[in-house]
């Protein structure tokens, strides 16, 4: 079994940043894909960002240039950078593995 959680959201303004942590339990973290989902009120959730174990990245049109991610294999962890935050990136945002694990969800925020 694999825990995942979240940290580093909020309340932001239009324009602002926020990055995301993602910290999961389990061995051979190092291994797996990692990804960033989203889920706004009303919508089905969707893909935000993955990264591979060798650090290749996967990024939605609607977020390249303004998201990245990342991972830090010997911390177990994987962030979401986010810049250049518009209202329509209001969500909650999720962490998985290899879309079988996932996290609580977090909720981002984008408003004046």
């Amino acid at each position: 079994q694999v825990h995942l959680v979240e940290s580093g959201g909020g309340l932001v303004q239009p324009g602002g940043s926020l990055r995301l942590s993602c910290a999961a339990s389990g061995s051979m973290f190092s291994i797996y894909l990692m990804g960033w989902y989203r889920q706004a009120p009303g919508k089905e959730r969707e893909l935000v960002a993955t990264i591979t174990g060798l650090g290749a990245t996967n990024y939605a049109d609607s977020v390249k240039g303004r998201f990245t991610i990342s991972r830090v294999n010997a911390k177990n962890t994987v962030y979401l950078q986010m810049n250049s935050l518009k209202p329509e990136d209001t969500a909650v945002y999720y962490c998985s593995q290899r879309g079988i694990y996932w996290g609580q969800g977090i909720q981002v925020t984008v408003s004046s």
